[in-house]
């Protein structure tokens, strides 16, 4: 877009001025309004207005503002680049390097993943007024550091990935169990998107390990989608699933891009991890054949990677299966000050209160697990286990 926008104003610093601002107009509207049917004629449009716009108050190269009026409203649309989606270039549009990771993820979730700010604070684990002021500053440097709204190019894709893929991930979290209050439990819509998107990636990057692990994670998760829902509401844990209600063609496709990975010999990434824990899940064809030594051995490897709380607090599930719920808890405790809003964290302390027959303790954890849990099935589930309770 700028090399058109320079083409017809004649001037680079107008051009770069005028598409930074088009850039920081999408991320203040397009959140509100929905994202436009042709996004790059829309910025390639608005960037021109902002061109004028400028050339009139500068109130100088008058010929070049007659020949902005006469291209005003026929401006050809912007070349699409490597990537022909609309919205997946615009989510590698956004995942900008010059922004923090943290930062350029939370951006497009808002502006082109469609979650609002409280279900991404929430999936920050942080305060919502935090996040508010995170994306205010990043809208912030896109206009002060005239941050240019360019169509990524093959070679733009490699630096921009990690984040892309960060975004996927969490609008497919999203949708596999939604935080709101007011929505869904489970949001069919975000994670049939996010696997789509995920699957063009690996189009265009075929050979890049971790889209091929995020790909099977979301394959093998979705898979037990049709099981992890009751008639009644309430949703039912991975322990109690009908697995023969899961999806066999997606744990099919999900564990060949696991052997895949692992015939590759290259050392896996965070995703590539993830889906082989959940590959382990879906072989056993009864919770009782999970063979928990694997995925305790898979974190451990995962852990070296991303030294999470969260990745600490699933891990704890393993170690509670090998070595009792007391070594467990003894672990889920030394994470109480970084969780202590996170909900999952007081459900898992629960669980294992109650295999240690410690009740009122028991009762108490699943008291703030319910709390601070926002969807409706969780909660009907928690509050069921709380109230079988001695």
């Amino acid at each position: 877009m700028v090399a058109a926008l320079t083409r017809r104003f004649g001037d680079l610093g107008i051009a770069e001025e005028a598409a930074a601002e088009a850039f920081a107009t999408a991320v203040e509207r397009w959140p509100v309004d929905g994202v436009p049917p042709n996004p790059g004629g829309w910025l390639t449009t608005t960037a021109s207005r902002k061109a004028i716009d400028r050339i009139r108050r500068e109130n100088k190269r008058d010929d070049k503002h007659k020949e902005a009026q006469m291209v005003y409203d026929n401006v050809p649309p912007e070349p699409i680049g490597a990537i022909d989606d609309d919205r997946l270039r615009l989510i590698f549009i956004c995942c900008h390097p010059a922004l923090a990771m943290q930062t350029r993820v939370a951006l497009t979730l808002r502006m082109v993943g469609g979650l609002t700010v409280p279900e991404i604070a929430r999936a920050y684990l942080v305060a919502e007024t935090a996040m508010e002021r995170r994306i205010t500053r990043a809208k912030a440097k896109i206009k002060a550091a005239r941050i240019p709204y360019r169509m990524p190019s093959a070679e733009d894709l490699p630096a921009r990935v990690s984040g892309v893929l960060a975004v996927l991930f969490l609008v497919f979290n999203e949708g596999y169990l939604a935080t709101g209050p007011g929505t869904d439990p489970l949001r069919h819509d975000l994670t049939t998107e996010a696997i789509r998107l995920t699957r063009l990636i690996r189009t265009l990057m075929p050979g890049d390990g971790e889209v091929a692990g995020l790909l099977a994670l979301m394959l093998l998760i979705e898979a037990r989608r049709p099981a992890r829902v009751s008639a009644g509401g309430e949703l039912v844990p991975l322990t109690e699933q009908d697995r023969g209600a899961w999806d066999a063609t997606l744990i099919a496709e999900g564990h060949r891009l696991v052997r895949e990975r692992l015939a590759a010999g290259v050392a896996p990434g965070r995703y590539q991890i993830l889906a082989a824990i959940n590959a382990v899940h879906t072989s056993a064809r009864d919770i009782r054949d999970t063979d928990w030594s694997q995925v305790l051995a898979l974190y451990d490897q995962l852990v070296r990677l991303d030294p999470s709380p969260i990745i600490a607090l699933n891990r704890a599930i393993a170690v509670a299966e090998i070595d009792g719920p007391d070594v467990a808890l003894a672990t889920v405790d030394r994470l109480a000050e970084a969780l202590t809003g996170y909900h999952a964290y007081h459900a898992t302390r629960a669980e294992l209160l109650r295999r240690l027959h410690r009740g009122p303790e028991a009762r108490a954890a699943y008291d703030k697990a319910i709390e601070l849990a926002g969807n409706t099935a969780e909660t009907a589930y928690l509050t069921r286990r709380r109230d079988q309770l001695r």
